[in-house]
């Protein structure tokens, strides 16, 4: 499969081999960091890296990678060594799936990390089309098969008569991105199971279920844009009746640009989104290699980077990160500093 990827910092992108002899022979090394995964993480973790390097120049320039969540999980979990990335950003939680992968691969020591929060925003030129939306809504306007039968909304009054008579077009994530994923989860499945008859599907058909929920139509109403959400924001900026999906750090930075859609009655927003009170709050991740620790220069420092940036009103919060509650950025800074690592029970 073949990924996006914008890679940035690369004054210093070389990888270096070097042997460090010890009983078990020569250990390979290199003396970048490299960082691959979400793109909604992306402009959080250049940021840090940015940081690493003006604090300490000695430390050569972090490698940061949007390859998307997915496409970031795979390269993460395909094994260790100076060929592998470090660390892999991510806008959902890993997936079982993927950390078993990982175990099979040799990648048996992962620390996670929930750098902060963010939002599944849903947004529009400014002056553009403006709609009250709802999981429901969402859901009947993009499912492939609405509650399993033909979905034959064209436009957003067909969906409901309280919407605007104006055909639906939304540009949104592809499959590979962590964005997909926290939409299907947040937004698409909760509006699915507002059909009563969707939970007796889920317990006699799981994947016809997961088809039913969470397959978004593909005759053109939605429209995968790639990896880069500020594709998003400039289509639809370009159209005023076109919506797009992307984190809520798109639109904060884009704000004179574009408008957000609130989702049951509220606004995503940074007070929102922190107190989970919009319905497309959702943390975002960054998961570390504990064997590179000592194998690849700066990471242990790019990791306390992290811990200095990621507070309320700090740096990572002018440009979109919503930080996490103060019990969860406390675990997270020991997590960050003790380098505890998890043993996949917490995964599902």
């Amino acid at each position: 499969m073949k990924f996006s990827k914008m890679a940035v910092f690369v004054a210093a992108s070389s990888l270096a081999l070097t042997a460090c002899g010890d009983e078990l022979g020569p250990v390979e090394t290199s003396n970048t960091v490299r960082a691959v995964g979400s793109s909604t993480v992306f402009p959080f973790a250049k940021a840090v890296a940015e940081s690493l390097t003006r604090s300490n120049p000695d430390i050569p320039s972090p490698i940061i990678e949007s390859t998307g969540t997915g496409g970031g999980m795979k390269l993460f979990c395909a094994g260790v060594g100076p060929d592998t990335p470090d660390t892999a950003n991510a806008s959902r939680r890993m997936k079982k799936s993927e950390f078993d992968d990982c175990q099979a691969n040799g990648v048996t020591d992962i620390i996670e990390l929930q750098v902060g929060l963010d939002g599944i925003a849903f947004a529009s030129a400014q002056g553009g089309i403006m709609m009250n939306l709802t999981p429901q809504m969402v859901y009947e306007a993009l499912a492939a098969s609405p509650y399993g039968g033909e979905q034959t909304n064209q436009t957003w009054q067909d969906v409901d008569p309280s919407l605007p008579a104006l055909p639906i077009l939304v540009y949104g994530p592809p499959t590979t991105s962590g964005t997909r994923d926290a939409l299907k989860e947040l937004v698409l499945e909760v509006g699915c199971k507002s059909n009563p008859e969707m939970g007796a599907l889920k317990e006699s058909d799981e994947d016809r279920y997961d088809q039913v929920c969470t397959e978004v139509r593909a005759d053109g109403k939605y429209v995968d844009q790639g990896e880069q959400d500020n594709l998003i924001v400039q289509k639809i900026e370009g159209n005023e009746n076109a919506v797009g999906v992307f984190g809520y750090s798109y639109l904060e930075e884009n704000a004179s640009k574009v408008q957000g859609l609130p989702m049951n009655g509220v606004d995503p927003t940074y007070d929102n989104i922190a107190s989970f009170a919009y319905p497309g709050a959702r943390p975002l991740y960054v998961y570390v290699k504990k064997a590179h620790l000592d194998q690849t220069a700066g990471l242990r420092e790019y990791l306390n980077e992290w811990t200095k940036m990621w507070q309320r009103g700090g740096p990572l919060a002018s440009i979109g990160l919503v930080a996490s509650p103060e019990d969860v950025m406390a675990a997270n800074l020991e997590a960050a500093t003790q380098h505890t690592t998890i043993d996949g029970s917490e995964l599902h």
